[in-house]
């Protein structure tokens, strides 16, 4: 088996006196599609900011490439090649789709050009010169995802990319992470929708208070579709 790139082991995370992650325990491959998958308030996206160094009180280890990136700030944890894309995607409505996409400095070699981005999200380069509040939720989306692209990162951390969009822009995003994924970028994704992340991920991760209860194999998800209701309630 390969070495994982992403090892997270009895990481805790609080909000000021809040215990929200207790002791969670998964790991991710170059190249692998992973989801965290859980009701609201299972602590996901918790896990994904801890992660990237944006809940500042930490306990456990989370190793990136077999460096401990616990005690890291934010811009150290991503100049190793972490990226999030978190749920509310971040636009700054009062710059232009071109001007957001540039935003973010490049912070390893191998980040995405803008025009292979645009072979991507084609409405992006037909938006260029729109502004972020001009956007439609299915663009915006498409905008936070190229950007983090651009950086370098091998890593990406998507936060419920298919949150509240129409059907054929989920297509989209699904069509997109699958490319993504061919050209060898790894992805840990979080995701309510088990029929989408069936269509995208390896395997999935079951997270209920905070922590990882179980882990079932894409290859075996419909033999567990009773499982997965009792969790999820799909």
């Amino acid at each position: 088996m390969a070495e994982a790139l992403l090892k997270v082991a009895g990481l805790h995370a609080f909000y000021g006196e809040s215990h929200i992650l207790h002791g969670m325990d998964f790991e991710i491959r170059q190249g692998e599609v992973a989801t965290l998958l859980g009701r609201n308030g299972a602590g996901k996206t918790t896990t994904l900011r801890a992660i990237m160094g944006i809940v500042g009180q930490r306990q456990g280890s989370v190793s990136f490439e077999g460096t401990e990136t616990i005690g890291l700030t934010s811009n150290k944890i991503a100049k190793m090649g972490i990226a999030y894309c978190p749920e509310e995607r971040g636009i700054f409505a009062s710059l232009n789709v071109e001007e957001n996409l540039l935003l973010p400095p490049v912070v390893k070699p191998g980040g995405m050009p803008v025009e292979e981005i645009f072979e991507l999200f084609p409405n992006l380069k037909t938006r260029l010169y729109s502004q972020g509040t001009k956007l439609s939720g299915g663009e915006q989306q498409m905008l936070a995802i190229g950007r983090i692209l651009r950086t370098g990162a091998n890593l990406l951390l998507l936060d419920e990319p298919t949150e509240g969009l129409a059907p054929v822009i989920v297509q989209q995003i699904g069509a997109v992470i699958r490319k993504l994924k061919e050209k060898g970028l790894t992805i840990l994704l979080v995701e309510q929708n088990f029929h989408f992340a069936a269509t995208v991920a390896d395997r999935h991760y079951i997270v209920e208070h905070g922590r990882v209860i179980d882990m079932i194999p894409n290859a075996e998800a419909e033999a567990n579709l009773g499982k997965l209701h009792t969790y999820l309630g799909v």
